[in-house]
């Protein structure tokens, strides 16, 4: 399939949501005729040049892997003058630009290359040119990405002109429920049959099919996105909070209790018919029950049903065995996710304020200390000094942490 449309597409980051998403739908929609994505890693930037601009994507759908070849795609690395001007001039006639970069901490960095300096640059240039209007989706896992990538790139852009910049560029959050990774494994690439990133690179792109992205309302008129398939919302709030306490925290969930049970990989918990068991109620009646009590009215997915339903075919997604994710990958940093705002005891705390006694999660705390190392016949004080440690930065409410403590110890007396 060719680029044949007229708009053009920007990226920062050429990691897995960056391929297997937002540049996938640029090229599947052909509304874009030219494709451009920065890199800050020189030999993935050789490689896709060396193969044309055309990369491997594979979809993991329900029967079986999907390969498909995307592109072309141009590539440049910010760290290059010559390759960061053309950036900027892409920036300037772009109409859609997406980041999708480890983390919100890197949009500002020293020296010319940093990505908020070239997005400055960029949309200075569209001001200047009145070049076409842009959206920029912050798609980085922080429910204010948008707000601190707006706030660092105005800071690069004198005064005088910021209203005309604000004129030209809208900053969306996203919630984006994708599951995604890259598969570095040659025996684990042989197996499922991969197509690799590029003919000669050593890892692969392997991403579920699922495309429900939601993003903030785009308050320009008569903007009309090439992306169509992505979802506006007035207020993601809501959604964010049930993808971490619904998605993300039954994901972690049932990788730490998986552990416990010997699973090697997530989807070997789909015959493990107690586990589902417990992953669902966990999945409908706490974190369910809880954020359909504390959004009520909002939207259908804050329903009985409607939870329900999105409960299942996060399960079924979540268990595919053509995604091959792991227990041990989706376990890692353990503790993260027992971060006293993270998936895991936020989850909890969200229960307990609606009322909900939130004991599965209760076990996948437990399940995650013993991730962390405590040995099963930890005491009692060293499990809580562990959580205390945990929790120290957040400095949270004594007696709100003596709540979650009790169901947490009442959850490691019943596991060992």
């Amino acid at each position: 399939m060719a680029l044949t449309g007229e708009r053009t597409f920007v990226g920062f980051g050429f990691g897995a949501i960056q391929a297997g998403l937002f540049l996938y739908e640029a090229y599947q929609s052909g509304h874009f005729g030219r494709l451009a994505v920065a890199e800050v890693l020189p030999e993935r930037v050789a490689a896709l040049r060396k193969a044309g601009g055309r990369y491997g994507l594979n979809i993991a759908r329900e029967d079986g892997v999907e390969r498909v070849e995307i592109g072309p795609v141009e590539i440049d690395d910010p760290a290059v003058p010559a390759d960061r001007a053309r950036l900027v001039a892409a920036i300037a006639e772009a109409g859609e630009i997406a980041t999708a970069i480890p983390k919100v901490d890197w949009y500002v960095s020293p020296g010319p290359d940093s990505l908020h300096k070239i997005l400055a640059a960029g949309l200075r240039e569209k001001a200047r040119r009145r070049g076409p209007r842009a959206v920029i989706y912050a798609a980085e896992n922080h429910n204010h990405a948008a707000e601190i990538l707006q706030k660092a790139v105005l800071g690069e852009i004198p005064a005088g002109e910021q209203e005309d910049v604000r004129a030209q560029a809208r900053f969306l959050n996203t919630v984006i429920g994708k599951m995604s990774g890259v598969k570095t494994d040659a025996g684990e690439i042989r197996a499922l049959d991969l197509r690799p990133i590029t003919p000669d690179a050593p890892d692969a792109f392997l991403v579920e099919a699922f495309n429900h992205i939601l993003i903030s309302r785009i308050s320009f008129d008569d903007f009309t996105r090439g992306i169509a398939v992505f979802e506006e919302k007035d207020d993601l709030l809501p959604f964010e909070e049930a993808k971490l306490y619904g998605h993300n925290a039954v994901h972690a969930l049932a990788a730490y209790l998986g552990w416990l049970r010997g699973h090697e990989f997530i989807a070997d918990i789909r015959q493990d018919a107690a586990l589902m068991a417990l992953l669902r109620a966990a999945f409908i009646q706490e974190s369910g029950g809880a954020l359909v009590r504390k959004y009520a009215g909002v939207d259908a997915l804050f329903t009985p049903a409607g939870y329900a339903a999105y409960a299942d075919d996060l399960l079924a997604r979540m268990t595919n065995p053509w995604l091959r994710d792991t227990v041990a990958r989706v376990g890692r940093d353990p503790a993260r996710k027992l971060g006293w705002d993270d998936r895991l005891v936020g989850t909890m705390r969200l229960a307990l304020s609606q009322d909900i006694q939130p004991e599965r999660f209760a076990l996948g705390a437990a399940a995650a200390l013993r991730r962390l190392g405590l040995p099963p016949d930890a005491a009692e004080d060293v499990v809580s000094a562990r959580l205390h440690h945990i929790w120290r930065a957040s400095a949270p409410e004594p007696g709100a942490a003596a709540q979650v403590l009790a169901l947490v110890l009442r959850a490691w007396r019943g596991s060992t």
